[in-house]
């Protein structure tokens, strides 16, 4: 197996179930009197908070500074091998409306029954 980059999140996440449980098997052997559980989510999401400013704070450091804008295309590109007529008649289909293309379709059927686009 090739070694990767660590995940930040998968590796917080998994130390934080390790500490559930951790917690969980503490408090199967002892007794441990807490005061209410809303202290200790506010006291979680304080270290949480503090753990994301700093992995912020880390990463911007050693981003380099952005390279100077190279020349912008004078058209914008396309998807695949399209031309550009034919990418602006899917475009103009995407935009009409389907109980025209319906009523096009489909001459003999009633407007009332017609399938309403909303």
């Amino acid at each position: 197996m090739r070694p990767h980059r660590t995940d930040g999140v998968s590796l917080s996440f998994g130390v934080l179930f390790l500490l559930v449980v951790a917690w969980w098997a503490v408090t199967r052997v002892v007794t441990v009197h807490l005061p209410a559980v809303g202290w200790l989510v506010a006291g979680g999401l304080i270290v949480f908070g503090v753990l994301g400013l700093l992995g912020a704070l880390r990463s911007a450091r050693g981003t380099p500074a952005p390279a100077p804008a190279a020349e912008q295309p004078a058209e914008p590109e396309l998807p695949g091998d399209l031309t550009p007529e034919v990418h602006a008649s899917i475009v103009r289909e995407l935009l009409d409306d389907p109980a025209d293309r319906f009523a096009q379709d489909h001459p003999g059927v009633p407007h009332s029954e017609r399938p309403r686009s909303e």
